[in-house]
């Protein structure tokens, strides 16, 4: 064998020697399955509350009035901190409500507004009585258009559980002993139409919301370890409508039932401002009602554990033993801080 062939067979050799694993590795791929937080830069949002959500209130004005700084805030908050959902407490829209579900207004005031990704979430909205100028149920259809507006019907309830994430823990070296423990604890939450009880000629619709209310609650089951009541008027405030006829009314209307069923928050607008108040009985009452344009508080009132007349939006956070709420300005300041325990 001539000296140039050897060098060629053999290198020809040592060439093959080299595919075969990475021939062996193209026969045989690994298979990966990656889901979409696996691949994710961001930080990983977590803490010891099961659920999160914002509240607002009082906001739809074009973004003016600091609307749109709050509504950034909201984003910025959103992206640093668990958000399952944001509530909105009535008065979507100013003036006058929306005329149809492609009212102008859905754009300028809505989705122009709160544009950032984390508050691209589900929104459950209440009627305010602003809304009730034109035709509300245009934001019930709404529903149909919008991947994130949901509001089912005039006054609807959402049972919400309160395990999530727990039950992923320790799948296969604990799942015996969690399953033990995991239980189905649930947050109620009943979302109110209130400005028809504000109103004689609608007594009937009124009596028959407040039937269902009762229902609702009565039917609670013992998984159910918060009930949060959502509306747009306050029973209590301190703002400028403490002696109003719209607070006395839904004290009247409300007040009874909340105690009789334990009704843990009541939480409402209508008050452009930031409230948690604490009459005689049961329930706490938080009002996040500073979307954009503001009104006045007054201090010293012996049932207010905080007021305060700045923009901005609570925060919930909340499991089967406590329900942790911030108040927060636009500029990010956490004002105020509460829990209850169960």
């Amino acid at each position: 064998m001539k000296r140039r062939d050897f060098v060629r067979n053999t290198a020809l050799t040592a060439i093959g020697a080299s595919l075969i694993p990475s021939l062996d590795a193209f026969a045989s791929p690994r298979v990966t399955h990656l889901e979409s937080e696996d691949l994710t830069l961001l930080p990983a949002l977590k803490d010891d509350f099961t659920l999160h959500f914002m509240a607002l209130g009082d906001w739809g004005r074009n973004g003016e009035y600091d609307q749109l700084e709050v509504a950034k805030q909201m984003g910025l908050w959103g992206a640093a901190h668990p958000n399952d959902f944001v509530i909105s407490v009535g008065d979507n829209f100013y003036p006058k409500g929306v005329v149809s579900e492609s009212d102008p207004l859905w754009h300028y005031s809505f989705e122009n507004i709160y544009t950032a990704h984390s508050l691209q979430c589900d929104w459950y909205p209440v009627f305010g009585n602003h809304d009730y100028h034109s035709d509300v149920d245009a934001q019930i259809r709404y529903s149909k258009i919008s991947r994130r507006w949901d509001m089912p019907a005039r006054y609807y309830s959402k049972e919400i559980s309160l395990n999530k994430g727990k039950d992923k823990e320790d799948e296969v070296a604990k799942a015996e002993v969690k399953e033990k423990k995991k239980g189905k604890e649930k947050a109620l939450l009943i979302f109110m139409d209130t400005d028809p009880f504000l109103h004689e000629s609608l007594a009937d619709y009124t009596e028959k919301q407040m039937q269902w209310l009762t229902e609702t609650l009565s039917k609670a089951s013992d998984d159910v370890k918060w009930k949060i009541v959502i509306g747009h008027h306050p029973y209590y405030t301190v703002g400028p409508r403490i002696e109003n006829y719209d607070t006395l009314t839904m004290r009247k209307a409300l007040a009874k039932t909340f105690e009789d069923f334990k009704v843990d928050v009541y939480l409402s607008g209508h008050e452009h401002s930031l409230q948690h108040l604490k009459p005689e009985g049961y329930t706490h009452q938080f009002i996040s009602g500073a979307g954009s344009e503001l009104t006045h508080v007054t201090a010293g009132i012996p049932y207010s554990r905080f007021q305060a007349s700045e923009h901005g939006f609570m925060y919930f956070a909340i499991d089967g033993k406590r329900l942790n709420v911030r108040a927060i300005n636009y500029q990010g300041t956490v004002l105020y801080q509460t829990e209850l325990t169960k």
